[in-house]
Parts: C-alpha cells; sequence; structure tokens
C-alpha cells in the first residue's frame, strides 16, 4: 500500500510513546525495555544527533524507525503515514546505513553503488552516472572492481556511505558514519553531511559516538540513557544550560596518573572521561581560583597537558547521564580499520 503525500510543515518523523520489550510471555513482562515511552519529532531538513552510550537503546529506536523491528506498544509516523500500516513509507523515503551493513557483499565496489540507485528508482544511465560519480568523490577508484566482502573496514564503510547517498532520497539515517575511517575521510563525511543537507534540504538523522566532531554538524540532538530520552533541544540550548561553567581538562602522565587520581576521584564535578584523562566542571565565578586550587592538588608535573573551555555537547552529554561517552559508545566495537 502507497502512503498519501505529506501535509506540508508536518514532521519527518512523529514517534509517540514509543516501547520495545524484548521477549515473549512471561518473559516480556519481566524483561527490561530497551525502550521506554520514547516521544520524538524530528523536522523537514534538519540534521538530528542521537547520542547514548552502548546499550542506551539507540539501535533499538533506529532500528523501529526503518521498520525491521516492531514496537511492544506506540506509534511512528513517517511523512505522517503510521510506518506499521504503510511499510512501504520507509523504502519510499529513507535512505538507511547500520553500523555493519550486511548486503550486496557479493557485488564489486562501484556495483553495490549501481543497484542501490537502480532500485531506488533511477535510470539504468542516471545509475552508472551516479555511481561513477561517487566512486570518484570518495576516492574508491583503486577498488571499484573488487568484491566489497574482501574491502577493508574503511573501505566498506565508504562503499556504504556512498550506496546510501544515491537515488537522493528525502530522509537520510546513518549508524556510526565515521566508524574505521582515518581522521581525512572523517572530516570528508561530515562536510559531505553539511553539502548534501544544505543543497538538497534532506533530513539527516545521525547515531554518532565522536562527540566533538558532531557537534559542529549537528543542529538538534537527542540524548538516551537506560531506554529514554533524557535530553533533547538544540545543541545551542542544551549547552546554554551551562553558561556558568567551564571546563578544565586534565591529560595525565601514565607512570605517575595513581597519584594524580587520588586528588581527583573526591573532587565536585570531576569526571574520568578515559584512561588518564579527566574533567572537572568549575563555576565561572571565582574559576581562576578554582583552577588554581585544582592543578595545585593534582600537581603540573603528574600531567602531560590540561586545557581550559567552555561547555561542549560532551559536557552536556555527562551532565544528563553521570558518565562519558567517547570510550565506551560504540555498540559494534570499531577495528579502527584505515583506508
Amino acid at each position: 500500500m502507497n502512503p498519501p503525500d505529506q501535509a506540508p510543515g508536518q514532521a519527518v518523523y512523529h514517534i509517540e510513546r514509543l516501547t520495545k520489550i524484548y521477549g515473549r510471555g512471561r518473559a516480556l513482562q519481566t524483561a527490561k525495555p530497551a525502550n521506554q515511552d520514547i516521544n520524538l519529532d524530528i523536522r523537514p531538513g534538519e540534521i538530528f544527533g542521537l547520542l547514548g552510550s552502548n546499550g542506551a537503546g539507540k539501535s533499538t529506536l533506529i532500528r523501529q524507525m526503518v521498520n525491521l523491528v516492531a514496537p511492544t506498544s506506540g506509534k511512528i509516523l513517517l511523512m505522517g503515514q503510521d510506518i506499521a500500516r504503510y511499510p512501504g513509507a520507509v523504502t519510499r523515503y529513507v535512505a538507511y546505513m547500520p553500523q555493519k551493513p550486511h548486503a550486496l557483499l557479493d557485488l564489486t565496489a562501484e556495483e553495490a553503488i549501481y543497484y542501490t540507485g537502480h532500485m531506488r528508482g533511477l535510470s539504468r544511465p542516471a545509475a552508472q552516472q551516479e555511481a561513477r560519480r561517487l566512486v570518484e568523490e570518495w576516492g574508491l577508484e583503486d577498488v571499484r572492481k573488487k568484491a566489497v566482502r574482501h574491502l577493508s573496514g574503511g573501505q566498506h564503510r565508504l562503499v556504504s556511505l556512498a550506496a546510501t547517498l544515491t537515488g537522493n532520497l528525502p530522509v537520510l539515517i546513518l549508524d556510526e558514519p565515521t566508524n574505521e575511517l582515518d581522521p581525512a575521510f572523517r572530516k570528508q563525511v561530515w562536510e559531505q553531511i553539511v553539502q548534501v543537507n544544505q543543497k538538497r534540504g534532506t533530513t539527516i538523522i545521525l547515531v554518532t559516538h565522536n562527540v566533538q566532531e558532531a557537534e559542529r554538524v549537528i543542529q538538534r540532538v537527542a540524548v538516551m540513557s537506560q531506554a529514554r530520552i533524557v535530553g533533547l533541544g538544540r545543541v545551542s540550548e542544551l549547552k546554554a544550560q551551562m553558561e556558568q561553567e567551564v571546563s578544565l581538562e586534565l591529560f595525565l602522565r601514565p607512570d605517575v596518573a595513581a597519584a594524580a587520581e587520588m586528588a581527583l576521584e573526591d573532587m565536585p564535578g570531576a569526571r574520568r572521561l578515559q584512561p588518564y584523562q579527566w574533567s572537572v566542571s568549575v563555576e565561572r565565578t571565582g574559576g581562576e581560583e578554582a583552577i588554581h586550587r585544582i592543578l595545585s592538588l593534582v600537581k603540573l608535573e603528574r600531567l602531560e597537558d590540561f586545557r581550559v573551555h567552555t561547555a561542549s555537547l560532551e559536557d552536556v552529554y555527562m551532565r544528563l547521564t553521570g558518565h562519558a561517552i567517547s570510550h565506551e559508545e560504540s555498540e559494534d566495537k570499531s577495528l579502527n580499520v584505515k583506508r
């Protein structure tokens, strides 16, 4: 069944009281929800970020949004249409790149892009032209005739991105798009996301753990923790809630980190981000004295480096969830394979 056209000004996605619990029978009654009472609108033409640590419920939410998993309760409207009633709406409107793509592995890189475009309605000549353009744009000339299953992790990621972009569908859902890419290609991916959004008006939904890079791109964000959305809004609005604070970021020398961490463990506002890296929230009022006091306690000779900065999206995330995201996020651990 084909969905009717979208009404003007309507949300691209409207998610209402969405809950997902895995299991059957008695297990369903006692199981912990993977998503619980999710309410969310995603607006036309925005770049929307979905942040959360491993197990927070992001992948379950995304899989429901593309109709791969059925909700236990609640509903999802895409372009105003209930995807349970109009499953064809997803294939008509949404290009989805999962965290670990498994389709089209036996095709060559160029064939995977070509057939994706052709299946989305491009004529054969148009799909061929689009595939050639994307192969060149993403630097895949050397592997264009190589089977996808034999590509490195980074190359496979780029082919999946190129295939997702073909066909110009109005909604892109990208799950960890920069996993396994080296810095140069990560930069290219973020630039391409902005370009597609600005030139085509494409609505883009990003799931990512790379908060520092994504912060430059995302316009609105939902923060997930323990199956729920715990924060939602424009990045600038969420950061404004912490405008009276600055962060002191400390990079400890590994050989003397234990002594420095003893001073930090009981310090108000201190959080361990990852091994040998800590952040301490400091009130702006009296901040200079507080920073001097912290550095005196930790001892400068125990530090490799330190920096002071205003609140970042990662600081907002830590405030909302109580823990860092950068070192534990990926739901499928990256192999960090470079192209």
